[in-house]
């Protein structure tokens, strides 16, 4: 009778050990499941001249060019006229596009459609949608001089997140263009991570 409780308790305690293990593997499983952070692959920007955007975000910016400023038609003969087609429907004709990078390898498409010369970006951050980009230099100051002297715009003063605590800056600026964007002295992580707001 002694022998045959062992059993039983032995039994039931590997079944709960046989419970438990498997619980920790649906755990570990609905862990593994979880989205991983993607990275950022690029940004595209409409701009009324190609050229002299292409010129602007390479010598203000210090981009790199990966395809210099080209013509697409609207066709359905190649990948890209089939692709553009499906974006931008029928009708567009010809536009211009240019693919730079930025030095931690995000790409910055730049645009050019007939449109793009007489329509100007309208800044509009209350609606929903895309309301600015930024970009990471130690040297804002600097920067922001750069831009102004090339014809944009400085939107604000250059203002700290940590007063007298740490250096992290950051001003809101245009391109010559009127597209807005922000520079940062520090990686965002390091803006935030404390908590922006004490």
């Amino acid at each position: 009778m002694n022998k045959n409780y062992a059993i039983v308790v032995f039994i039931l305690m590997l079944s709960t050990f046989s419970y438990s293990q498997n619980k920790n593997k649906m755990s570990n499983l609905n862990e593994s499941v979880k989205p991983y952070p993607k990275t950022f692959s690029h940004i595209g920007i409409t701009v009324p001249n190609i050229e002299e955007a292409v010129k602007f975000y390479t010598e203000v910016l210090g981009f790199y060019i990966i395809m210099e400023p080209t013509v697409v038609k609207e066709e359905n003969e190649t990948a890209i006229g089939q692709m553009c087609i499906d974006v931008f429907g029928e009708g567009w004709g010809t536009f211009k596009i240019a693919h730079l990078s930025t030095g931690d390898k995000i790409g910055f498409e730049l645009f050019e459609f007939k449109e793009s010369k007489e329509q100007e970006p309208v800044f509009e951050p209350f609606r929903s949608g895309l309301f600015h980009f930024s970009i990471q230099d130690p040297d804002v100051e600097g920067l922001v001089k750069k831009i102004v002297d090339a014809g944009g715009k400085q939107r604000m003063p250059i203002r700290e997140y940590y007063p007298g605590d740490k250096p992290y800056r950051m001003v809101y600026v245009e391109d010559p263009f009127g597209t807005v964007f922000e520079i940062y002295s520090h990686s965002y992580e390091l803006h935030y991570s404390p908590g922006a707001y004490k």
